[in-house]
């Protein structure tokens, strides 16, 4: 299995990105798919989860902010990121199928 995470990017406070993560070996609907993200200087943590049956949860400091989601035909699983917060700067992180990861993506929240 394979995790591709793109998506990020810089961007100003109070704007939006939205990552990917598409995998190729294993199907999306078939597994739990969590977003971790990493701050300079800090652990690594989850931010959003999504079950196989398509439940969802997050983490507080996203809650009501982020979105995870999930596109069976392409299988690829999408984290849409609103009214980003300068703490919301860290290197994103796909995570499915038991012990996979995609490479991260870099999201820099700066004006």
């Amino acid at each position: 299995v394979q995790l591709q995470a793109s998506g990020g990017g810089l961007v100003q406070p109070g704007g939006s990105l939205r990552l990917s993560c598409a995998a190729s070996g294993g199907y999306f609907s078939n597994s739990p798919v969590t977003w971790y993200r990493q701050a300079p200087g800090k652990q690594r943590e989850s931010v959003a989860g999504l079950t196989r049956g398509g439940s969802t949860g997050y983490a507080d400091s996203v809650k009501g902010r982020f979105t995870i989601s999930r596109d069976n035909a392409k299988n690829t699983v999408y984290l849409q990121m609103n009214n980003l917060k300068f703490e919301d700067t860290a290197v994103y992180y796909c995570h499915a199928f038991g012990d996979f990861w995609g490479q991260g993506t870099l999201v820099t929240v700066s004006s």
